[in-house]
Order: C-alpha cells, then structure tokens, then sequence
C-alpha cells in the first residue's frame, strides 16, 4: 500500500513496535484484519511496520492485549502536508496570493500584434482593434470570438481583402492581407530616343519608332537616334519610341593612388562591461577601469526582459571594447598604378551602366607626387546611350 494515492490521500505512518510479544501483536491484527505492510525487524529485534492513519487507532486494543507500546517514525501523506502548512500561515497566504494574482493576470490581454505584410499603417489597424475593445490591458472575457471580431475588423478597414484575428493565451495577432489592385501606370506620350552624350554608333536596335543612325555613324549629343514620328510632312503620326542603342563613348578619368595605405585589423584582445538597465539608465556592474588601448572598437548588446513577449522597461546590456592596430603597407609605384586603374575600371563601369564594356584605356599622364601616383586615363567604354525626350 506504500506510496498508493489512497494511503497519500489517507495519510500513513511508519511504527516502531517497542516492548511486549510482537508475535502475539501480528496474530492480533490479522483477526481484527488492520491492514499493515513493509513488515520488518531491526537488528535489535524490534518490529517496524507501516499503517494508515485511521487503523492506527485501531490498533490501541492490540497493544493492550500484548502488552506492548508503538512509537511513531514518520508521518506522510495529505492530513500531515496540511496540518504543517497550516502552522506556517503566512507562507499559506502568500501561496494562494500568488496564485489568485497568476489567474488574475492571466484574464488579461497583454499583447497585440499585427502580422502579415500590408500597406495598411499599424496605426490604423491598432485603432481599428481598439474601437472593437482589442487593446492591451483588455479583459479577455470581455472580447467577442475570433469569428465576430474578424468580421467587424474587416467593416472597419474595407481595403483589406481579409483579416484574422488568432487569439492564443493572453496575446492576440491580426494578421491582414492586402486586396490586390492592378498597379497605376503613368499615361506615355509620344517620345524620340535622343543621345545623352557624344558617341560612336556600335549597335541600335529599334522596338518601336523610325531609326534615324546607322552603326559607325557619329552623333552628338541631343541628336534624335529613333524618331517617335512617322510617315511624312503631310501623312504622319507620333508614337512612343522604344529601343536600344549602343555607342562608343570616351571618358577621361583623373586617379590619385597612394603609396602607403592604412588598414585596421582587430587584435583579439577585449574587454567586456556589463550594465543594469532601468528605464532610460544604464548601471555598470562589471568590467571597471580603463582600457589600455589606443585605438578600439566597441560593440554592444541589449537585452530586455519580457513578459508574455512584452518587452519591460530593465533588462541587461554588454559591452565588448576590442582592441584595433593600425597597419601601414607600403606600395610601389607599379602596384600603385595597377590598384587605381582597377579601381577607376570599377567606378567607370559603375557609372556607365549594366551593359557597360571598356573597350579600350590608355594613360595620357602619369607622375608621382607627394606620395601619390598620379594618372590620367582615357576609357573608350561601350554603353547605353539613349534617353527619352517628349515629342512637343
């Protein structure tokens, strides 16, 4: 019977039988049928035996009998658990606060979001939810279903397609998804593709309009590359212009390209403070003294405490100072030279476009100055030349 939910519930005792004949005591209790159990004798020869605490008391006229005397080991069970907490009342008190508080702030909404990606402002949602009474702080039995309260949202914002409401513990998401509206596309006019910049012709491709060059022929810039006009001085129409045309281009590019750089590199040495926060204020409680070093860099990590993913205003912040050497590389004018030409290829290309290719580069000037390689460049770079004037 040890250890069942009867004798928990009940209440057990384990007895040491003291004195008399415990032969005669056992007989005793097997004819008036108390139940006993885990029946053992000590090495003193002294019977120990486990009862429950009603056919203890039953056992006051076995003991006369035999002449016998019990003493009590242990007690255990559920009358026993009470029995000392109701000694310890202020413990008790504190106990059943708590709990009442848990359930208390458990009837509570503690927390509102808004999922889904939508053009809807949060605001408005926010204020949409709590004109139906979903806001925080909120009794939860005071809020509609999720099906009403879905149904009422979507009244209150008709340019959702649809919106739920998922209500799960003490917080509620909304998620909403956008009705889909065919995209607003700005009325085109009649258009000529003109040349942007002086150039070469190399390749025209014409979509829509009449082509007005031809490749190697050279424009200025201004000129018309595709007409949006077509037909003649007396049977015509306009139309919007649509093509591609490629053309060489020449950019002259200045590059200064230092002799030394300076780069910085960590040298894993760190030190690490650690503050309280509370409100706005941060509280250092560890990592005091200065830093030794030059040159550093620090990183810092914020962590706030939550409660029900409700961010409250403490937490913990850490702050690793690393330490930072400034490393010099002392470049010769050949290896200067070639880091700016990569360099300007880069910025020209950049510049010129996604279809942009250098077809060609040569150095018209290059010296060395004050540390420095100086050079002019002269890039022939293929790339897009056409941009849209209105026909007026």
């Amino acid at each position: 019977m040890k250890g069942s939910w009867v004798a928990t519930i009940r209440g057990y005792v384990w007895v040491k039988l003291i004195g008399g004949e415990p032969e005669v005591f056992l007989n005793a209790a097997t004819r008036e049928q108390v139940p006993l159990w885990n029946i053992s004798f000590s090495p003193a020869g002294q019977l120990t035996f486990g009862v429950s605490v009603p056919d203890f008391f039953r056992l006051r006229p076995l003991l006369r009998g035999c002449g016998s005397r019990t003493r009590i080991i242990s007690r255990h069970g559920l009358p026993f658990r009470m029995a000392r907490l109701s000694r310890r009342k202020t413990f008790a008190g504190g106990m059943l606060a708590f709990v009442l508080a848990l359930f208390l702030l458990s009837t509570f909404v503690w927390d509102v979001r808004i999922e889904g990606n939508t053009a809807i402002p949060e605001e408005k949602i926010l204020q949409a939810a709590r004109e139906e009474g979903v806001y925080t702080f909120q009794w939860s039995f005071r809020l509609q279903d999720a099906a009403s309260l879905s149904q009422r949202l979507a009244l209150r914002l008709p340019e959702a397609a649809w919106i739920g409401v998922d209500k799960r513990g003490t917080s509620i998401s909304i998620t909403v998804i956008d009705s889909t509206k065919p995209e607003k596309t700005a009325l085109e006019g009649p258009r000529h593709l003109v040349a942007k910049t002086d150039a070469v012709i190399t390749r025209i491709i014409a979509e829509n309009g009449r082509p007005k060059v031809e490749r190697n022929d050279r424009v200025r810039k201004g000129d018309i590359l595709i007409s949006g006009v077509l037909g003649d001085e007396r049977n015509n129409k306009t139309v919007i212009s649509k093509g591609k045309v490629m053309g060489l281009v020449w950019h002259e590019y200045r590059i200064e390209s230092p002799l030394v750089t300076k780069s910085k590199n960590l040298t894993g040495v760190t030190q690490d403070r650690s503050y309280l926060i509370i409100g706005n204020r941060a509280l250092q409680i560890s990592g005091y003294g200065e830093p030794s070093y030059e040159i550093s860099q620090t990183r810092t990590t914020v962590h706030r405490a939550q409660l029900w993913k409700r961010l409250l205003p403490f937490g913990t912040m850490k702050e690793h100072e690393l330490e930072v050497v400034e490393l010099e590389k002392v470049r010769t004018p050949a290896e200067a030279k070639l880091a700016g030409l990569e360099q300007a290829r880069s910025e020209m290309l950049a510049k010129a476009g996604k279809d942009a290719v250098i077809k060609a580069e040569k150095i018209l000037h290059e010296h060395t100055e004050n540390g420095k390689v100086l050079l002019t460049v002269l890039f022939e770079v293929e790339q897009s030349i056409a941009i849209e004037r209105p026909i007026g």
